[in-house]
Formats: C-alpha cells, sequence, structure tokens
C-alpha cells in the first residue's frame, strides 16, 4: 500500500481567526503584506523594493545591517549563580533568615549556624535542579532547521541562482522557494504556488494543513492574517506542493516573534506560589506573637527578665519547620529527577512539580492528543444515506491515480485514508491514463482510467468537496439540494465529507482538461474521521480516577471535536459543547460558571484559550493546559502549569513550566502522579512537623509558668530540633499510599491550620500528662537534680511522641503496614532510640540531662499508649468528618 500524509485542502476545514497581530520595529513602516488580500503580488515588490529575480549580494549584506538578523529575541537562560540568589526569595527561606538574625541577635550563635545551613542546602538543591532542566532544554532549542533556498544574484545584470543560505541571513525582498517538508523561515507572500499546503498548527492549532496559492484575490475585511491564502509565516511547515515567495518581515517583526513576546514579563502566582505564602504568614504570625508572649508571662508571674529572651528565641524556632526548605526542595527535585530518566518529561520550575499533583481541571486541543493527526475512512455513503462500498473504491481510484500521474510528492492525508481503506488489486486493475491534480480554486481533482472491458472508453473519477462536485452532476435541484442536507448532517457530526462521481468519455489523445469535468454521474459520498490516539482512553479513564476534569479547547468545528469526545467514551450533554463566540460577551465571574460545567469549546482564537483557564482558576480550580502553538502561549501563561511536547513551537516549550517527550496524554498522567507524590509527601512532612511544634510550643509556655525554672535549656531545644528535622528528610524518600493519587494533593493553608491545631492540642495534652509523670517520678537529690530529670524526662517523651506521630499520621498509611519500615519507619525508630539513649549517656551531661529512674519509664509507657490511641481517633475523625473531596489526608 503507498505511503501518504498531509492535505493538499479537499473539504479541510478554514484556520481559526484571531491570530496574533504582526510586531514591527518602532520607527517602521507597515508591513509590505499591509492588508495582506488587498494588495497584489506586485505592490508588494515594489514596496519591498525587489524583484523575482531576487536581491544582489550587496543589497541583501546592506538590509541585513539594516533590519538584523532573522532569529527570535534572544532567551538568556540563568546562570546557576542567578538561580540560586532567585531561590532566596522564596517565602519559607525568608522565614527562616529572619529567625537566623533573631538568634544571631540574642548571641544563639549555634542555633543562627544551623539555620543558614539548611538555608544554604535548599537553595543549593533548588538551583540545581533548576540549572539542569535549563540545560535540557538549551538542547531542544538546537534542533530547528538552519537552512533556505533563495534567490539571489551576484550583481544586478547577473542570472539568479538559487543557493542555501542561513535562515538568520534572511531579508524582506528576499525571494525564497519553498517545497514540502520545508519549515517558512520569516513572514512572506507567496508570488507563485503549485499545489501547496501548510501546516499552521504551531500557529493556530488547526489540524488540517491550509491551502495556499499567490491569485491576487480580494479577501473580505475581516478576514484574519493566518486565514489568507497568498501569506505564508514563520512557525509554519509545508505539507504538500511547491512554492516561491518574497519575504516580507523578519526576526523580531514576525508574527511568530510577537506571540515569543508574551512569554516576557511576570506570570500570575501558581498553586504552589498562593499555597507557600499562605503557609509562610501562618508561621510568621506564630513567630511573631511567641517571643513576646513567653518574656511578658515569665515577666508577670515569675518576675523574669531579658534572661528568657534566648529561651523565647529558642521558643519560636522549635514551632519553625527548619528543614522545610530543604525538604520541600529534594521533594521535587527528587519527583523531577525521576520523571526525566523514566519518561522523558523535563520540570523546568520545580514548583511546577507540586502543581502538577494539585490539578484538577486539565484544558486541552483535540488535535494529537485524543486524536491523531490524520483522518481514518468512516464508510461511504450512497445517495438514499446507505453505506456504499462503491463509494469508497472509486474516490481510492481517484487517489491512486491522481499521485501516480500528476507526480505528487506524495498523497495528502484524505488520499492515505482513503488508500488504506481500499484493495491494492482493485487500484491496480485500472491503467491510468491522465490526472488533473487538486487545485483551490475548483476544489476537486480528477483522475481519467481505462475500465477493464470497456475498451474505446475512459472513465473520468472526480473527487473534491461536495459542492464542486455536485454542481458538476446531472441532477435535479430536489436532488442536489437534498444530497447538500445529506453531506451537512453527516459534517454536523463531526466527520469530514468527500462527493465521489464519474463520466464516461470515449477514448481520446487530446489532452483533459477541466472544461471535461461536466455531465458527471454521482456515486457517493466518503466520510472520513480523525483516527483517535491509541493513548487517549486509557489516559482519560486514568484521569477520571485521579480526579482530574478535562476541558476541550479547540480551534475545530464544534461536531468534529463532540464526535472524537464520543468515540472516546466522554459523555457530553445538550450544554457541555459551545462554540468560543459566545463568551465574548460575558463577565469574568459568569464565564467561570460557563466553564465548571461546560466541557468542550470549539472554535477557540487564542485569546478565548487564554481567558477560559484564568476563569477556571478564578474559580478556585488549580488548571493544568497543554498547548504545543504560538496560539496557545497566553493560555500557557494563564494557567497554574503549562505543558508542552518536546515538538511544540519553540516559543511555546519556552513558556511552558513541563515539556514532555511526546504528546502523549500518558506521559501526563505520569507526571500528575509524580506530582501528587511529591506533594504527599510536603503536606504530610508539614502537618507532622508543625502539628508536633505547636504541641511543643503550648507545653513549653504551660511549663514555664507553673515551673520555677526553664522547662528545657535552649541547647536542649536546639539539639532536640536538630535531631527532629534531620528524621524529617525521610519524608522526602517516602513513597505515599496509592490513596493519594486519587485526588488533587493542594496545600490548603486554612485546612492545614485546622489539623495542627486540632493535633497541636493532642500533642500538648501528651506533654503535660508527661510533667505529672514527672512530677511523681522527681525524687532528686536537690533542685538542681530535679531540674535535669525534668528536663531529660521531657525531652525523651518528646522524641518518642515525634517518632509516634511520624508513623501513625502519615498520608493515607496504617500502622505496621507493609511488610518493611521503609525510610520514614527507620528513621522514627532512631529517633525514639535517640531519646532514650542520649539522657544517660556521656553527651548527656554536656547538654544537662541525666539518667532517669525506671518507675519513670513505666510511667511513660502509659502514657505514650494513651497518646497513640488518640492519635488514631482523632485521625479516623478527621478522615471521616473534616476532609472535603479535593483535601489531602
Amino acid at each position: 500500500m503507498p505511503r501518504a500524509v498531509p492535505v493538499r485542502g479537499e473539504d479541510a476545514e478554514a484556520p481559526i481567526p484571531g491570530a496574533v497581530p504582526g510586531a514591527r520595529a518602532a520607527g517602521e513602516p507597515e508591513p509590505a503584506a499591509g492588508a495582506s488580500g488587498a494588495v497584489t503580488a506586485l505592490q508588494v515588490l515594489r514596496r519591498l523594493g525587489a524583484g523575482p529575480r531576487g536581491l544582489t549580494e550587496e543589497e541583501a549584506a546592506l538590509r541585513l545591517a539594516r533590519f538584523g538578523v532573522n532569529t527570535l529575541p534572544a532567551r538568556k537562560d540563568a546562570s546557576w549563580p542567578r538561580l540560586l540568589v532567585r531561590s532566596l526569595r522564596d517565602p519559607f527561606t525568608a522565614v527562616l533568615l529572619c529567625l537566623a538574625l533573631v538568634s544571631a541577635a540574642v548571641f544563639a550563635w549555634s542555633t543562627a549556624c544551623v539555620i543558614l545551613s539548611l538555608v544554604a542546602a535548599s537553595c543549593v538543591l533548588r538551583a540545581s535542579g533548576e540549572y539542569r532542566s535549563d540545560r535540557s532544554m538549551a538542547g531542544l532549542r538546537e534542533l530547528v532547521a538552519t537552512t533556505s533556498t533563495v534567490l539571489r544574484r551576484a550583481e544586478e545584470a547577473a542570472a539568479p541562482a538559487a543557493r542555501e543560505i542561513p535562515v538568520e541571513e534572511l531579508v524582506p525582498g528576499d525571494i525564497v522557494k519553498l517545497g514540502a517538508g520545508d519549515l517558512v523561515p520569516a513572514d512572506m507572500r507567496l508570488l507563485r504556488a503549485r499545489g501547496l499546503t501548510v501546516h499552521q498548527s504551531a500557529l493556530t492549532g488547526e489540524s488540517a494543513p491550509v491551502v495556499k496559492h499567490a491569485a491576487d484575490l480580494p479577501a473580505a475585511a475581516d478576514t484574519a492574517g493566518f486565514e489568507q491564502p497568498q501569506l505564508c509565516f514563520q512557525g509554519s511547515s509545508v505539507a504538500t506542493g511547491s512554492g516561491t515567495a518574497v519575504v516580507v518581515e523578519t526576526g523580531g517583526r514576525t508574527r511568530f516573534a510577537a506571540a515569543h513576546e508574551r512569554t516576557v514579563g511576570r506570570r500570575e502566582a501558581s498553586a504552589f506560589d498562593r499555597s507557600v505564602y499562605g503557609i509562610s504568614w501562618i508561621l510568621i504570625r506564630f513567630m511573631l506573637l511567641t517571643p513576646p508572649l513567653v518574656l511578658m508571662a515569665n515577666a508577670a508571674l515569675r518576675d523574669r527578665g531579658l534572661e528568657t529572651l534566648p529561651f523565647a528565641v529558642a521558643v519560636a524556632v522549635g514551632l519553625t519547620p527548619e528543614m522545610l526548605p530543604v525538604v520541600v526542595t529534594t521533594c521535587l527535585a527528587r519527583g523531577a529527577a525521576l520523571l526525566a530518566r523514566a519518561h522523558g518529561v523535563i520540570v523546568k520550575r520545580l514548583p511546577a512539580l507540586h502543581d502538577l499533583g494539585a490539578v484538577d481541571v486539565l484544558c486541552l486541543d483535540k488535535t494529537g492528543t485524543l486524536t491523531q493527526d490524520r483522518p481514518v475512512v468512516e464508510r461511504g455513503l450512497h445517495a438514499d444515506g446507505g453505506t456504499d462500498p462503491e463509494a469508497v473504491r472509486w474516490a481510492a481510484v481517484n487517489a491512486w491515480w491522481t499521485l501516480q500521474l500528476a507526480e505528487l510528492p506524495e498523497p495528502d492525508a484524505l488520499d492515505e485514508a482513503l488508500l488504506d481503506a481500499a484493495d491494492e488489486d482493485d487500484l491496480m486493475a485500472y491503467d491510468g491514463v491522465a490526472a488533473l491534480p487538486f487545485d483551490p480554486v475548483r476544489r476537486l481533482s480528477t483522475a481519467v482510467v481505462r475500465t477493464p472491458g470497456r475498451l474505446g472508453t475512459h472513465t473520468l473519477v472526480v473527487k473534491g468537496a461536495v459542492e464542486a462536485v455536485l454542481e458538476r452532476c446531472d441532477l435535479e435541484p430536489d436532488a442536489t439540494e437534498r444530497l447538500t442536507e445529506l453531506a451537512d448532517r453527516a459534517a454536523r457530526d463531526g466527520l469530514r465529507v468527500l462527493a465521489v462521481a464519474t463520466a464516461e468519455r470515449p477514448a481520446r489523445l487530446r489532452d483533459y482538461t477541466p472544461a471535461d469535468e461536466r455531465g458527471l454521474a454521482f456515486r457517493g459520498f466518503v466520510t472520513l474521521r480523525d483516527a483517535l490516539a491509541p493513548t487517549a482512553a486509557p489516559a482519560l479513564t486514568a484521569f477520571a480516577e485521579r480526579g482530574v476534569t478535562i476541558k476541550i479547547l479547540t480551534g475545530d468545528h464544534p461536531g468534529t471535536a463532540a464526535r472524537a469526545c464520543r468515540d472516546l467514551g466522554i459523555s457530553l450533554g445538550p450544554h457541555d459543547v459551545l462554540t468560543a463566540d459566545r463568551i465574548d460577551g460575558l463577565t469574568d465571574a459568569e464565564l467561570a460558571a460557563l466553564a465548571r460545567r461546560t466541557t468542550v469549546f470549539a472554535r477557540c482564537t487564542p485569546e478565548h484559550k487564554a481567558r477560559i483557564s484564568a476563569a477556571l482558576r478564578t474559580g478556585g480550580h488549580t488548571v493544568g493546559f497543554l498547548g504545543d502553538g504560538v496560539n496557545d502561549v497566553s493560555a500557557l501563561w494563564a494557567a497554574d502549569v503549562g505543558i508542552a511536547p518536546q515538538g511544540a513551537a519553540d516559543v511555546a516549550r519556552e513558556g511552558a513550566d513541563v515539556v514532555l517527550a511526546d504528546k502523549d496524554l500518558t506521559a501526563i498522567d505520569h507526571a500528575i502522579s509524580a506530582g501528587r507524590h511529591s506533594g504527599g509527601n510536603i503536606a504530610t512532612y508539614l502537618r507532622i512537623t508543625l502539628s508536633s511544634n505547636l504541641g511543643n510550643v503550648i507545653a513549653m509556655l504551660a511549663a514555664g509558668l507553673l515551673l520555677p525554672f526553664l522547662p528545657m535549656l535552649p541547647a536542649q531545644v536546639l539539639v532536640q530540633n536538630l535531631c527532629f528535622d534531620t528524621v524529617q528528610l525521610a519524608f522526602a524518600y517516602d513513597r505515599p499510599h496509592p490513596s493519594l493519587l486519587r485526588r488533587p494533593t493542594a496545600l490548603d493553608p486554612r485546612a492545614l491550620l485546622r489539623f495542627i491545631t486540632g493535633f497541636g492540642v493532642l500533642n500538648a495534652a501528651a506533654d503535660l500528662a508527661t510533667f505529672v509523670v514527672l512530677a511523681l517520678a522527681l525524687n532528686g537529690a536537690g533542685p538542681g537534680e530535679d531540674e535535669a530529670v525534668f528536663h531529660s524526662g521531657w525531652f525523651t517523651e518528646n522524641l518518642i511522641t515525634q517518632s509516634l506521630v511520624m508513623l501513625l499520621l502519615r498520608t493515607g498509611r496504617r500502622l505496621f503496614e507493609g511488610r518493611t519500615p521503609g525510610p520514614v519507619g527507620w528513621t522514627a525508630a532512631a529517633l525514639a532510640v535517640i531519646g532514650v539513649v542520649l539522657p544517660p549517656s556521656p553527651l548527656g551531661p554536656l547538654l544537662g540531662l541525666t539518667a532517669l529512674p525506671l518507675e519513670y519509664y513505666l510511667l511513660l509507657t502509659f502514657v505514650l499508649a494513651l497518646y497513640a490511641a488518640g492519635l488514631v481517633l482523632a485521625r479516623g475523625r478527621y478522615e471521616r468528618n473534616l476532609i472535603g473531596p479535593e483535601e489531602p489526608l
């Protein structure tokens, strides 16, 4: 079976309006394309001071100096030191730096040094991860075409010669030759074209190649630039045919460059950024309130002065999760590295991995994700609407012999679908005589063949757009109307429709012309649909299981998009499909409500896609957007997470947060899974650490008011925090329960505050119970020894209770679940061992700790058993009553 691809435009849908207006430097004249369709090729050449014979080398050099090289504005990747400095702007890091400064101000140098070390480690990890991603992106940017064929003359009187030059050296006025497979290197106006079709999906999102011609036909006043057949734009590629064009815009003045400029500037805060700011402000409020409360309470009730300031600072430090930047960065960097190795997914911005885990709405185009970039034959239709394989056979005969006799470089996508659906023996039974290839004016093609057993007769097989074929058939007006309605019904159902007709002519030697395409006998229709992507259905099922809602934002006809959805099993109600022009008059609030209940937005312009994404975010959703064209740049930036495949337009790839190896929905599913793993571990760390820290702070404040001595020395607080913080790094290597993957893992500051308040009070109750136990166990020789016993007992209890919290409050886990403890289990056990062993060890006296009596351990075991039971009961109640449908465990 012959090979093929691209479309010459038979019944192809028109590209969408709303293209990006061309950009130009200040002071430059209106582009030569100007009003586009209203300007003839001759006028364009005159304005450019060029001719069909091409520029001379001297003229080209002068223009290159004037207009500059034909490249997009340079994108300079941030250096490693710049990335390191940028990571200091993280709110969590700012909180820790403030604590370090306060610690240094009260001469708590060891605390300040430890905090600064943690900040440095976090910043280095984040900068290194993003630097590696930038290097990967730099490699992708090199995968582009570098040369173009132009006509140049050595001097004015010399004959023009075609030669290859780097695309950077193209200048306005250059005459460029285009052929199948070529990338369009600049914005240009066609001078000549033969069977030329161009892929503009990178610019408009339209899946079918667009027919281009050089005819000076008038364009409608509201026709967008991308829709005008005389113009070709940088970023598109030639599907079939050939052409000659004059360059009208290069470099930063092309429409492609105008879209590139959209990626310059500051994006709105993502879901991760909003969560970080919310949690940071919670911590800041607690830290600002804690030291004054400690100082005032001790001054009022214990008549203590500034000597309690180091203790007050230690309490504030104890509240803060010092390891947070390190744990967050390690979780995200590890998840990003695993994604890159296993699935070829590059996470350019580490926080974007968390946002992927929080995504609950994914916006995507139809083409290349739900469907492939090729059609397949649905069926042939007889005039009465019944199935007719003969219509497909005749259409395939036309496709085969047009390809052979017209010497086309390759069949278009429609012809290839017909050839794939036909029997090769049926095609070879005919002998080809002549062919009239498709052209955009006739909108049909004709193959002339000798039918077996019919000597002296030639059969004309005509295939093309419905209206063009029917008007050449011998049909009564009512029959034409009935067939047109049949074709319209199929088109409304999302199918492409070709009409097929034949005619018998006496054999002759004279050439056939379009004038012979008259008096045809209608043979039927051939309907075609988009081929479904093989990974689309399982990926959509996985998204539904993970609580991710799909929104389809496409430039295609609503019927085409709805058909693809139905074929993939997506149920659509009567109001689930809208054309995007319906949203133009809506306010942002109205659009947010409409977007929530609508599945398919068809005929979307770039502005529609960006506005819909922003409206969904306004409605409280975390939005991911998958795009690959210049027309998708605004929407990529409007979403929380912009996703682009490796083969996307450069400007789309640069504007994305995540780059996929292929345009494959299963890769996004893997990325969401990795994001939820990382986000779940971060959320678990925050809940466990903050609730435990809050309980300790409450207990410290109570003990400070009840005891005649400090409940814990600053050095002991520091060592306790170091032990606890060190083992917390194990959460970055934990594997959350599979239940975590079934819902988004957003960091909700309010939900977090409720959690840490409830479980923090429970933790404080355990500490206060320990105080009672210590009061019963205090039988030292004097006040000094009693103080050491209290410090040691509380130190031991704190580390053991924190190890219990690590085990019992892990996301989705149950105690003793699994055959092996895992990193969290082992580190929790190590923390408990340190709590028991350190006080009686030789290091204990250096920290003011001492050995504890046996009865203390017996009573402590009873308290810990009650505490563990309380944690299990509280967690069960929390899971049953407090978890919303979108809130993580």
